[in-house]
């Protein structure tokens, strides 16, 4: 592989993030949903449970800065639900449930991304 920019790293990690959420039956609603507090990464719903559910997706090259729960700490997660507030308040539709997931996708060790899916974050 390649030696990546950050933005090309991260557009690739968000691409196999999506890609697993689609396989999980989830939607995506939005990527990259940006407001003056910050960005949503994918925003996605799960049809059957009626639950919308906002991602942060991490993707890293080696684990020198820990792994997937270590790169969302409690203030990450307290902008995301922020975050997830004001776009939920800026939509018609209503959903029975709220969830923030992160999603790690870790490439360069294997052929294939590895994929660490943490649900229910915050």
């Amino acid at each position: 592989m390649t030696s990546w920019s950050r933005a090309e790293l991260g557009a690739f990690g968000e691409q196999v993030a999506v890609e697993h959420l689609q396989s999980l039956g989830l939607r995506v609603l939005a990527r990259n949903w940006r407001c003056r507090y910050g960005e949503l990464d994918v925003i996605a719903v799960d049809d059957a449970a009626r639950c919308v559910v906002f991602v942060e997706v991490k993707t890293r090259t080696s684990d020198r800065f820990g792994g997937v729960a270590e790169a969302v700490p409690l203030a990450k997660v307290r902008r995301l639900r922020r975050l997830a507030g004001l776009w939920l308040a800026d939509q018609d539709h209503r959903w029975s449930t709220v969830r923030i997931d992160v999603v790690g996708v870790r490439i360069g060790r294997r052929r294939r991304p590895e994929i660490t899916h943490l649900q229910g974050v915050g």
